[in-house]
């Protein structure tokens, strides 16, 4: 994701779904997979714990999604206790609760003025970026650039962003990254002291993976529109993407009701389909592999937003790729 500042500090409205016993299987299986899994790291050969470790991280963002719209208890500070521990290792849960819910609150999602996760640019910031930078941004908008280098660029805006705003005097987010760092510390003392694996190895076969696949979620759950509705997407995608993903890859259902826990979307949706796929703008994909077929080596948009192009104001040719 995009990272674009410091949010308000609302939660989300509480969970009405009393017990969510679901969401605490999931939990259960997060951790206790994710310290079996290190536990036997040493003796696991790579190419099986590379997907394995990026699974069980992914999976864990997933949870703290869900912890973030008020699942799985009313209580916020139970949420953010069962979400907190950065499994990810890159962002604080806190300052993700908080841009996430500026990006609900969004009117106009994919404006990247107002839309905590966009990957737009301005006509007029496209303009004035080197040409190295801009074929960064570019090979960012392929599937192959999100997965391969979009962990790097995501973490980097965080830390970049984060870093000026101490230098600017704004301390505001110090005891969240306190916090962070004593969980960081837990997760790379348990994984370095008990487990035998090093830092880099944990980041290149857990931590960077697993960003990697949250990020081919995200890949296409929004697209500029004509409009500021019809901006979300859906992919199908089978049992297990719908399990990694707790469902939120039925993107529309999600921001058209984001307090149903995870595991009510899929009745919301089949309820209502074709209003949902309507809502979707035509933007429906059939899986995973469908947007890897079409868009390893393809941008599926150009960088730079339609709403934000010069062509706009002085009747320019708009740029195209």
């Amino acid at each position: 994701m995009a990272y674009k500042g410091r949010g308000n500090r609302n939660r989300a409205a509480p969970s009405r779904h009393g017990g969510e016993w679901p969401t605490w299987v999931v939990a259960g299986a997060i951790y206790g997979g994710w310290l079996l899994l290190t536990f036997h790291a040493a003796a696991l050969p790579w190419w099986l714990l590379l997907p394995a470790g990026a699974f069980i991280v992914c999976w864990h963002g997933s949870l703290q999604h869900e912890a973030v719209h008020g699942h799985p208890t009313r209580s916020p500070g139970a949420n953010l206790a069962l979400a907190w521990l950065p499994l990810g290792l890159w962002m604080p849960y806190e300052i993700y609760r908080d841009t996430h819910l500026r990006h609900h609150a969004c009117p106009a999602l994919t404006d990247p003025l107002e839309d905590t996760e966009s990957y737009f640019v301005r006509e007029r910031d496209w303009n004035s970026m080197s040409r190295s930078r801009r074929l960064l941004i570019r090979f960012n908008q392929t599937l192959s650039g999100r997965l391969v280098l979009g962990p790097a660029l995501a973490a980097l805006a965080l830390w970049r962003a984060e870093l000026g705003r101490v230098r600017s005097g704004d301390l505001a987010n110090g005891g969240v990254w306190l916090r962070h760092a004593l969980g960081a510390g837990l997760v790379l003392g348990w994984v370095v002291f008990v487990c035998e694996l090093s830092v880099g190895a944990y980041v290149a076969l857990f931590a960077y993976p697993g960003l990697s696949l949250t990020l081919l979620r995200s890949y296409a759950e929004h697209h500029p529109a004509g409009g500021k509705s019809g901006r979300t997407a859906m992919v199908l995608g089978g049992p297990l993407s719908r399990l990694l993903y707790l469902n939120n890859n039925l993107h529309v259902v999600h921001h058209s009701r984001p307090e149903l826990p995870w595991y009510a979307i899929p009745a919301a949706f089949c309820a209502r389909r074709e209003d949902y796929a309507a809502q979707a703008d035509g933007h429906v994909y059939a899986g995973y592999p469908t947007l890897l077929r079409r868009f390893l080596f393809r941008a599926r948009r150009h960088p730079v937003h339609p709403d934000h192009r010069l062509a706009d104001i002085r009747g320019s040719r708009p740029v195209t790729l």
